[in-house]
């Protein structure tokens, strides 16, 4: 890995670890942190039999953390640019940890929105450090470890929760002891990393949200919400209440479902993004727009016929379309702005991401009590398939409208 990025006193002197290797704690630390967000839900369906609570409290608890994520990110997403890396993930270490250990004495369905609300505070606050270090260390791969880390965590901790839950003892407190050691290994290890931020004075104000759309960006960012609203409500469904629309709908007790169908969908949206990085912002935007559409309408097929094999099918789809849709989208808004206006216009960026992926599980879960879990499955389905087609007809009309604009030019010359 090269070393360019970091200044060769930093590297002497500020952690026994070589940059390669201070990547692979980097990677593994916010891989952990995605693997512990996602680790619940497989488990939210034995909660639920545990404490009695209803779907809407249960998509409460899961929205919680994404709120809380976003307070996170918004107000201290910068913070380890003025205090350092290592001292901001080390906070995010502390509380994650603590948040394990509120899982871990859970008594009720209070411990667990708490537990939450910690846990989101900290992955936020990951999410920033961890990410701005490894791009510290080498931009390029940096940027591509911070694209698929999330959804690789996300799959690891769905899928093992879900094998704990079917082999392991108490696994309502084992998945959560686990998690508690490897962060404390973490926290020892991000000390042996260089630090690779100078820090600088005004860490105070730093905290206050800076979110600014620039003029040149917001014909785009209107363009693109259809399609960023779109995957991150299907990424809040999943999350929150799909393990219990598959239990429902295919009559199965099997434990491995629910954590199968949120692996299928991050680790193909994962290999998505590695297949769309090269490509147009146009061309994954709309890539996604349709494979995300397609995807949902078998994810809706399989779960009116209660087959599991044709939603598992329509997951993989889906998550294709997630991955190079949020690629698109990302890309197509975040080139529009200069240097200066970056971080208010990703901090707008999230907003919209974040609340689509909270609002809409809580809306789904009030609706469950009053018309069922398929019924709800349906209509929140319908919605994301006209987000996509509406995503669709935009990018379309954007690429017309640039194309008529270029000619316009060409003849004015």
């Amino acid at each position: 890995m090269s070393r360019s990025n970091i200044p060769a006193s930093t590297l002497k002197t500020a952690g026994r670890f070589p940059p390669g290797l201070a990547a692979a704690v980097h990677t593994v630390t916010l891989t952990t942190f995605f693997a512990a967000s996602s680790a619940p839900t497989p488990l939210y369906r034995l909660y639920q039999a545990s404490w009695a609570f209803s779907p809407m409290l249960l998509t409460t608890i899961f929205s919680a953390y994404a709120l809380a994520l976003l307070v996170s990110l918004l107000s201290a997403g910068s913070l380890s640019d003025y205090i350092g890396r290592r001292p901001v993930i080390s906070m995010a270490l502390l509380l994650e940890l603590l948040a394990m250990g509120i899982f871990f004495c859970a008594a009720g369905p209070a411990w667990l929105i708490a537990a939450r609300v910690v846990q989101g505070v900290a992955t936020g606050l990951a999410a920033a450090a961890v990410g701005a270090a490894l791009l510290d260390l080498h931009h390029e791969r940096g940027a591509l470890i911070n694209s698929i880390a999330p959804m690789v965590g996300m799959a690891l901790g769905a899928l093992g929760a879900s094998v704990l839950l079917r082999f392991a003892p108490a696994p309502l407190r084992l998945v959560y002891a686990l998690l508690l050691l490897s962060f404390l290994a973490e926290t020892g290890l991000t000390w042996c990393t260089p630090e690779t931020a100078a820090g600088r004075a005004g860490a105070l104000a730093s905290l206050r949200p800076n979110i600014v759309i620039p003029p040149q960006a917001r014909a785009a960012l209107l363009a693109v919400t259809p399609i960023n609203v779109a995957i991150w409500m299907l990424g809040g469904f999943y999350l929150s209440l799909m393990p219990s629309l598959i239990a429902k709908v295919t009559q199965s007790s099997s434990v491995w479902l629910g954590g199968l169908a949120v692996a299928a969908l991050t680790l193909s949206g994962a290999a998505a993004i590695m297949a769309a990085r090269g490509r147009p912002a146009f061309t994954s935007l709309l890539a996604g727009a349709m494979m995300l559409a397609l995807g949902v309408l078998a994810i809706l097929l399989g779960a009116n016929s209660g087959l599991a094999s044709i939603l598992l099918a329509g997951s993989v789809l889906a998550g294709m379309g997630f991955g190079a849709g949020f690629l698109g989208a990302l890309r197509t808004v975040m080139t529009l702005a200069e240097p200066a206006e970056r971080a208010g216009l990703m901090a707008a960026f999230y907003i919209e991401c974040y609340l689509a992926n909270s609002l809409p599980a809580i809306a789904a879960g009030y609706l469950v009590r009053r018309a069922g879990l398929l019924a709800t499955a349906n209509i929140y389905g319908a919605i994301i398939i006209v987000l996509s087609l509406l995503a669709i007809a935009l990018a379309l009309a954007n690429r017309r409208r640039m194309r008529v604009n270029r000619l316009s030019s060409c003849a004015a010359k």
